[in-house]
């Protein structure tokens, strides 16, 4: 049995619970959050039996192998060494830190520590996404892939009447790029590899931090257009563009339909079905590899999760984006 503690207590750690619940050494014992009323309502509605409100008290404690952390991007790093060091395993929400620096540092306290540390990145372990390369064969040289996130926030509502939230700080290393273009990045991080060049471009609200964006990535032979925004919603499928077909995902983040599209006019549906919770995999793969005593996914690796914050460091800086974290 694997015992999780969670540090963050709002919907998407409602959403792992929910999941993981679903696997059988999965089990929750700690919660915290800045306020004890909010950490013992929490841990009450989950079965959580300790609740804490003191990091440093929480990260020396006995009571949990591993941590689920689902706090601001820009508390990432502090918090995942602190429990790194005490010998904590640690699945962190993406993106796992502001930039490639606190990226490397958790990467180098991981290994010091001989602890799992894995970017809570669903999409990349989802029975559709990881059957695509399967296929990469039938529809030939591949010339181009482009991918859309685009979701209009309801934060955004706020925004706009004068009050600017966690979504749209730059205190917190927020905005659209990290909250929802990192699903088009990294998931093209792992069908393709690093790129060779990348360029961006985008909105940025008053607020200093991107609302929408386009980021381009250059590979050998066709490049990579991802799309996203929180300031508008978009419908567009996914493609995978060959010269003898193109295979189409109905969504990049969760793909629940995926076909290839051959240029004689074949369909040919190569969707699997998928009756988990999205956010299942990827943790059934963390209590995995704790059991199994290994420190670092096959799928979501520290190499991956490095070039992706590389690039999205870059897009930043071509945007003209930058955070109080890039600074410190």
């Amino acid at each position: 049995m694997i015992r999780f503690a969670i540090v963050g207590t709002n919907w998407i750690t409602d959403r792992f619970l929910e999941a993981a619940s679903e696997i059988e050494d999965f089990q929750l014992t700690a919660v915290y959050s800045r306020t004890p009323e909010r950490a013992a309502e929490f841990a009450a509605r989950h079965g959580a039996a300790q609740t804490f409100s003191d990091l440093q008290k929480m990260a020396a404690s006995d009571d949990f192998d591993a941590v689920y952390l689902a706090s601001p991007n820009a508390l990432h790093k502090e918090q995942a060494i602190l429990f790194m060091n005490h010998g904590k395993h640690v699945l962190c929400e993406k993106p796992l830190a502001s930039n490639a620096r606190e990226t490397e540092e958790m990467i180098s306290a991981a290994k010091a520590n001989g602890v799992v540390l894995m970017e809570a990145m669903k999409t990349t372990f989802l029975p559709n996404f990881k059957e695509l390369k399967k296929h990469f064969h039938k529809i030939g040289s591949i010339r181009r892939f482009t991918a859309s996130y685009c979701q209009y926030s309801s934060r955004y509502d706020a925004y706009r009447n004068g009050t600017v939230l966690n979504a749209f700080q730059p205190e917190l290393s927020n905005g659209s790029l990290m909250d929802i273009g990192i699903y088009c990045i990294y998931p093209a991080v792992v069908l393709f590899g690093e790129p060779k060049a990348v360029k961006a471009n985008g909105y940025t609200l008053s607020s200093g931090v991107d609302g929408e964006g386009t980021v381009i990535l250059s590979y050998d032979g066709f490049e990579a257009v991802l799309m996203h925004s929180k300031i508008s919603t978009s419908y567009a499928p996914a493609e995978i563009q060959g010269e003898d077909g193109t295979i189409v995902l109905d969504t990049i983040h969760r793909p629940e339909r995926v076909e290839i599209r051959y240029r004689d006019g074949r369909l040919e549906n190569i969707s699997l079905s998928d009756p988990k919770p999205a956010m299942f995999y990827e943790a059934a793969e963390f209590v995995s590899l704790v059991k199994e005593k290994k420190q670092e996914s096959e799928e979501n690796t520290y190499e991956r999760s490095l070039i992706t914050a590389k690039i999205m460091e870059e897009a930043r800086k071509q945007m003209g984006i930058v955070y109080p974290a890039d600074q410190a």
